[in-house]
C-alpha cells in the first residue's frame, strides 16, 4: 500500500518514513501534485511553530494540493503532532493563524499547573473508549511520546479520540471521517506506536 507523507520542509518525514515501512506499507516522500493522485493514504507530519509550517504547506499550493485529491475524494490521512494541529480552524500559536479546516476547532496553549513543564516532553498515556479502529489491540492508558507546548481543542467531541491527563486534560487524537490525527509521535513510541500505524494501514487497506 503506498502512502504520500508530505513533503513541504517541516516535520519528522525520514523518521515516519522508516516506521511506516517496518509496518508494511510503501512511503512516497512528496509535494507533487500528481502523486497525491495515485496513493492510498496520506501522511501529514509536522514539528515546530504552526504559523510557520501553514505558511510551507500553502508556499507549496499543498493546502489546496490535499484539499483537491485527498479530502474530495475521501482518501485517509493521518496528521501527526503538529500535522495533527494544522487540521484545525485557527491556531492563537506566536499570534493568529488559520489553519486547513478539516477538522473545526482551535490550538491553544497547554496551561500549567505549578508541577508541570512546558513543553510537555515524553511519554503520557492515552485514554480511549476503544471504539475506532486507530486504537485496535491497544489498551486505553498505553504511553505515547509527546513534544508539544499547544493542543488542539477540538469544537465537537464527536471528533475525539483520545485524551491525556496533562495540563487538565487535553485532546491528544482525532478522526472526522477518513481524517485522523494524533499529537503524539507514533513513529517514536517504540512497539505500541508502530502498532497505531499498522492500524491506520489496515484501515486503509479495508477502505
Amino acid at each position: 500500500m503506498s502512502v504520500a507523507v508530505v513533503n513541504y520542509g517541516v516535520g519528522n518525514i525520514d523518521s515516519l518514513s522508516r516506521a511506516l515501512t517496518v509496518c508494511g506499507a510503501k512511503p512516497l516522500l512528496t509535494d507533487r501534485e500528481k502523486d497525491f493522485k495515485v496513493v492510498d493514504a496520506c501522511v501529514l507530519p509536522g514539528v515546530g511553530a504552526f504559523g510557520d509550517a501553514i505558511k510551507l504547506l500553502r508556499a507549496r499550493h499543498l493546502d489546496t494540493i490535499l484539499e483537491d485529491q485527498i479530502i474530495a475524494y475521501d482518501i485517509p490521512i493521518l496528521g501527526v503532532c503538529l500535522g495533527m494541529q494544522l487540521l484545525a480552524s485557527r491556531s492563537f500559536e506566536l499570534g493568529e493563524h488559520e489553519g486547513l479546516g478539516w477538522i473545526p476547532g482551535t490550538v491553544k496553549p497547554l496551561k500549567p499547573t505549578a508541577k508541570e513543564r512546558i513543553p510537555h516532553v515524553g511519554w503520557n498515556s492515552v485514554e480511549h473508549d476503544g471504539s475506532d479502529p486507530l486504537f485496535d489491540g491497544i489498551p486505553s492508558g498505553e504511553d505515547f511520546y509527546f513534544v508539544h507546548g499547544y493542543h488542539f481543542d477540538v469544537d465537537s467531541p464527536s471528533n475525539i479520540l483520545g485524551k491525556t491527563s496533562y495540563c487538565g486534560k487535553f485532546t491528544s487524537a482525532v478522526r472526522h471521517k477518513n481524517i485522523f490525527g494524533t499529537q503524539f509521535h507514533p513513529e517514536k513510541s517504540q512497539g505500541i506506536g508502530l502498532r497505531l500505524l499498522r492500524n491506520f494501514i489496515h484501515y486503509c487497506e479495508k477502505f
